[in-house]
């Protein structure tokens, strides 16, 4: 697979993954979905989710460069997906409850 759409891959997972852990956090989880609070396993699952996007985002990164380049890429995907759910929870919010999916109340 071209290293492009890997690291396009590991941006996308770097996205989900923080969304995950921001939906596990309550004040983001009511902002998405209203005073109705989260499940204790759905908080779970939602940070189990979040840092395995993470771990599968930092994986990708070091199949495509050597470790020190790799880390450099997450870090800046890193930094670049928690600016842009950072945005959406302040502009649209209600997005981020596609990453929810099932576990909705």
């Amino acid at each position: 697979m071209p290293d492009a759409v890997l690291l396009l891959l590991a941006v996308a997972a770097n996205l989900a993954g923080l969304g995950w852990l921001a939906l596990a956090m309550d004040v983001h989880w009511e902002q998405v979905f209203g005073p109705r609070p989260a499940s204790p396993g759905a908080v779970k699952r939602l940070r189990v989710l979040g840092v395995a996007g993470l771990a599968v985002s930092l994986a990708l990164c070091l199949h495509v460069d050597h470790a020190s380049m790799a880390f450099l890429v997450w870090f800046m995907t890193l930094a670049g997906s928690a600016l842009a759910i950072a945005f959406t929870l302040s502009w649209r919010a209600r997005w981020l409850g596609l990453l929810a999916g099932r576990l909705t109340p």
